[in-house]
C-alpha cells in the first residue's frame, strides 16, 4: 500500500486515495473479477490505469469512443507511461508500428470491433505476450449498444478463457458510472465475471440542482436557452441529439455572440482535441455537444450543463449531468422539454423506437435461417443481419459463444418482447416526485424522499 500511495503521489500528483479507490487498485493487482460503478467524476479510470503501471504485462481497455481513447493515451503518455490505442482512424502502418511493439505498453486501448479484427487478435494470441486484465470501459455501453447497434460487445465474454491459455489467469473489470441493478446483472453474465468484487456509489450531488423546463415552440426552446446562459457563470456544456442540430445550434449562437463550436464524432480527431483543449482553457464559453463528447473530458470548475433536447436514456443523463458541479460548488442541469403544443420530442423518440424495432424485427426473422453452430465472419457474410440475430439469442440465453468468433444456438424459443428503453426518461419528464429521488432508484438506490434543490421540490416548498 506505501508503494501504491509512491507511485499515486509521483505519477499523479495525488496524496490521498478517493474512496473506494484504493480497493479497487488493489482487486485489480490481485486478478480478482470486479464490476465498478463510480460516478462522472468519480476517478475511475485511476483504477485501473495504476495496477496497469505497478506490474509488468499489458492490460487491455476496451472503450467505446476514439475521443475517449484519445483523451486517455494523451494523458498517460504526458505522464511517461507507455500507452496506445488503435482504432478505425489510424493508418495501417502506424497499427502495424503499435502491434510489433506491443510487448512495450502498459495499456493498450482498443473498441471492441478492433479488439475481435483478424490482426489484433492474432497479436494477443502470442502466448509470450503477458496479460494481466481486460478492462471494459464505459461498460454500461454493452447493455446499451450490445443488442442492436453494437453486437459485439456480447462475445466479450469468450475473450477471457482464449486469452488465458497457457499462461495466467486474465482478469476481468468492468467500469461504469451508470448500471441499475437489472444492467448490472446483464454485464456480470454477458462478460462472465466470476465471484467479482462490486463496488457501488451512488451518483447524487447536493450541490448539483436539477430542473427541467417545458417549450412550446422551436422557437422558445432557443429563448428558453438564452435565459440559462445569461443567468449563469463559468463554463457550460449543452447536449444536443444529432450531429445536424449541434452545428445548426453553434452557428445560431455565434451569430448571438458567443464563443462556441460544435462537437460530434464526425469530426477529424485533431479538430476534437482542439475543441476540448478551446473549451478547458475558457477559449470557448461552452460547448454545443452530442453524447460523444464527455467522456474522459474533466474540467471541474464546470458550472451548467443544458439539454437542448431531451436524452432517450436514463444513463445518458445522468452521464452527461454529471459533468456539471465536480469541484463541489453548486451547478445546475437543466432539461428543456417540448410540451404538447410541441411535438418535437415525442417525433425524436418514435424514430429511435421504430428504428430500433425494425432492427429487431429483422434479426427475429432471420434467426430460423441461421445454421445451429458457425463462424461469425462466415456467417455474416452469407446472412446480413446475422451478428444481431445471434446477439438478441445470446441476451434471451438461447446461444453461448465457445469462443469470441465461434457459437452454437441451443434453442429457437420465441424471444421475449425488448424492454421500452425510453420509457424511464419519458417517466422522468412527467415526474411530480422530487427529481434525485427518482434518478436514485432508477439505479438502485433509495437514500432521499426530497433533495431541496430540483424544480419539484422548489414548487413544494
Amino acid at each position: 500500500m506505501s508503494l501504491l500511495h509512491d507511485r499515486l503521489k509521483q505519477i499523479w500528483g495525488y496524496s490521498e486515495f478517493r474512496f473506494p479507490q484504493a480497493e479497487i487498485v488493489q482487486t485489480i493487482l490481485d486478478r480478482r473479477d470486479a464490476l465498478i460503478v463510480l460516478p462522472t467524476g468519480g476517478g475511475k479510470s485511476l483504477c485501473f490505469q495504476l495496477p496497469a503501471v505497478m506490474q509488468s504485462g499489458l492490460t487491455i481497455v476496451v472503450s467505446p469512443l476514439v475521443a475517449l481513447m484519445e483523451n486517455q493515451v494523451q494523458e498517460l503518455r504526458e505522464k511517461r507511461i507507455p500507452a496506445a490505442m488503435i482504432h478505425s482512424e489510424l493508418p495501417v502502418s502506424e497499427r502495424r508500428q503499435i502491434l510489433g511493439a506491443i510487448a512495450n505498453y502498459r495499456l493498450l486501448y482498443l473498441s471492441p470491433e478492433t479488439l475481435l479484427s483478424s490482426a489484433v487478435w492474432q497479436r494477443l494470441l502470442n502466448p509470450q505476450l503477458k496479460i494481466n486484465a481486460l478492462i471494459v470501459d464505459e461498460a454500461h455501453c454493452l447493455t446499451q449498444w450490445g443488442e442492436t447497434f453494437r453486437p459485439v460487445y456480447y462475445r466479450l465474454g469468450a475473450v477471457r478463457s482464449a486469452l488465458s491459455n497457457n499462461r495466467n489467469r486474465v482478469a476481468i473489470a468492468a467500469f461504469t458510472a451508470t448500471a441499475n441493478p437489472l444492467t448490472q446483472e446483464t454485464i456480470q453474465r454477458i462478460l462472465q465475471l466470476e465471484s467479482p468484487k462490486c463496488f457501488q456509489i451512488s451518483p447524487y450531488r447536493s450541490n448539483l440542482t436539477l430542473n427541467v423546463q417545458s417549450v412550446m415552440t422551436p422557437r422558445q426552446r432557443k429563448q428558453k436557452l438564452l435565459e440559462v446562459i445569461r443567468s449563469q457563470s463559468g463554463s457550460g456544456l449543452i447536449y444536443v441529439r444529432s450531429r445536424r442540430d449541434g452545428e445548426e445550434l453553434a452557428v445560431w449562437l455565434n451569430q448571438q455572440g458567443y464563443r462556441t463550436a460544435a462537437y460530434h464524432a464526425g469530426l477529424k480527431s485533431i479538430d476534437r482535441r482542439a475543441i476540448e483543449q478551446a473549451w478547458i482553457r475558457d477559449q470557448l464559453q461552452f460547448v454545443v455537444a452530442t453524447c460523444a463528447f464527455g467522456m474522459g473530458v474533466n474540467k471541474s470548475e464546470t458550472r451548467w450543463v443544458v439539454h437542448y433536447h431531451a436524452p432517450f436514456l436514463m444513463s445518458e443523463y445522468v452521464q452527461e449531468i454529471g459533468r456539471a458541479g465536480r469541484d463541489g460548488k453548486a451547478a445546475i442541469a437543466v432539461l428543456l422539454k417540448s410540451s404538447w403544443l410541441d411535438p418535437e420530442d415525442q417525433q425524436r423518440w418514435n424514430f429511435f423506437e421504430t428504428q430500433e424495432r425494425n432492427q429487431t424485427t429483422k434479426a427475429r426473422k432471420l434467426i430460423q435461417k441461421l445454421p445451429e453452430r458457425g463462424n461469425i465472419d462466415a456467417v455474416s457474410r452469407e446472412f446480413k443481419g446475422a451478428a444481431i440475430a445471434l446477439s438478441l439469442l445470446h441476451s434471451s440465453k438461447q446461444l453461448i459463444w465457445t469462443d469470441p468468433f465461434h457459437y452454437e444456438i441451443q434453442s429457437r424459443q420465441k424471444l421475449s418482447a425488448s424492454l421500452n428503453s425510453t420509457q424511464s426518461m419519458r417517466t422522468y419528464l412527467k415526474t411530480k416526485d422530487c427529481r434525485w429521488k427518482f434518478v436514485l432508484e432508477s439505479f438502485g438506490f433509495e437514500e432521499i424522499s426530497h433533495c431541496g434543490h430540483c424544480d419539484v421540490c422548489f414548487r413544494g416548498i
